[in-house]
């Protein structure tokens, strides 16, 4: 478990750091899926139940902890942006009619790609209903404005799905609308509660915004260099579903022209018969590993943001969750 030193020189393990709050926004969450209607109650719980890191709810706590907020507001937005996240795997894993997550069978598997949609919707107006409860306008902005980028993001994705040309600037572009912006609003939440300055703010924003890049970029590679049992969800599924991924984009231009054309194959036909190989051409070009390079300049850029904020506990584990998110295997 990784320790992180408090300001007086002892140490505690990350956990530990923010084990009370998250337990705050796991009770929060567990009372806010209550509905009158019995299968919302059984697959919200179902896919809030399977855990994850709740990364997005962290940062809430960690920023708003590190600019000396203390109020129960931030228990409510950290389970606010959890729910828009949940929604948003919840769709993901119907469009990309995805079978495994986090272990075991996602809700669209088990309860169908109807259902699981209108649960979509359903934690997505929930989470709009929370967030209006803590009675900021500026709170709706960031929110409302997150949740319309991240759409725009799924359909950029959906767009490019199958295209072995596309330009590493617009998939990195997908990667910023979809799964960064709501890395980006956390981080900023946490700032706005604590009535940071505007400068502040857009620094907490724009380590959000890095991180949530690198965690992306990561989560990529891993496709080709992960193991099943250690991701929770099945090795090679970009590929199934077409998605021209960095790993993918950087064996191309590294590639022989016959590594080339099999990549660009699969990519075009969305198969996974050839795996084996591709994986073979992704780790032989080093794409994996420049891959990775791209997440640490992202994750650089985001340590350098966090120089705004006062020396804490809380400014470490944010330093020390940017150095666990570049190394992860899962």
């Amino acid at each position: 478990m990784t320790a992180v030193s408090n300001v007086s020189g002892s140490t505690l393990s990350f956990a530990d750091l923010v084990a009370a709050d998250m337990g705050e926004v796991d009770a929060l969450i567990r009372r806010r899926l209550s509905s009158d209607v019995a299968l919302i109650n059984q697959i919200s719980h179902y896919i809030i139940s399977a855990g994850g890191k709740r990364l997005r709810p962290m940062l809430v706590l960690l920023f708003a902890q590190a600019l000396g907020f203390r109020g129960p507001e931030r228990f409510e937005l950290a389970a606010t942006v959890e729910f828009i996240h949940t929604a948003t795997l919840l769709h993901d894993d119907v469009v990309d009619e995805s079978a495994l997550r986090r272990g075991r069978d996602t809700a669209n598997a088990r309860f169908g790609n109807a259902a699981s949609v209108l649960v979509g919707d359903f934690l997505y107006s929930r989470a709009f209903q929370m967030m209006v409860s803590v009675n900021r306008m500026k709170v709706l902005e960031v929110l409302a404005d997150a949740t319309n980028v991240i759409a725009e993001g799924e359909v950029l994705q959906l767009m490019n799905m199958h295209d072995p040309d596309l330009a590493i600037d617009d998939y990195l572009r997908v990667i910023r609308f979809k799964t960064a912006k709501l890395f980006e609003a956390s981080a900023r939440l946490g700032a706005l509660l604590a009535d940071a300055s505007p400068d502040v703010e857009t620094a907490c924003a724009d380590y959000g915004r890095a991180l949530g890049t690198a965690f992306q970029l990561v989560d990529d590679l891993l496709d080709y260099e992960g193991a099943t049992s250690a991701l929770g969800k099945n090795i090679g599924d970009d590929l199934r579903e077409g998605k021209p991924t960095l790993p993918l984009l950087v064996a191309m231009t590294r590639g022989t022209p016959a590594q080339r054309d099999v990549v660009r194959a699969a990519i075009v036909q969305g198969e996974v018969q050839r795996l084996p190989e591709i994986i073979e051409i992704v780790r032989s070009t080093g794409a994996l590993e420049a891959t990775r390079e791209v997440a640490r300049a992202e994750v650089a850029r985001a340590c350098a943001a966090l120089s705004v904020l006062p020396a804490s506990q809380y400014r470490e584990a944010l330093l020390h969750l940017c150095a666990q998110s570049t190394e992860r295997s899962s």
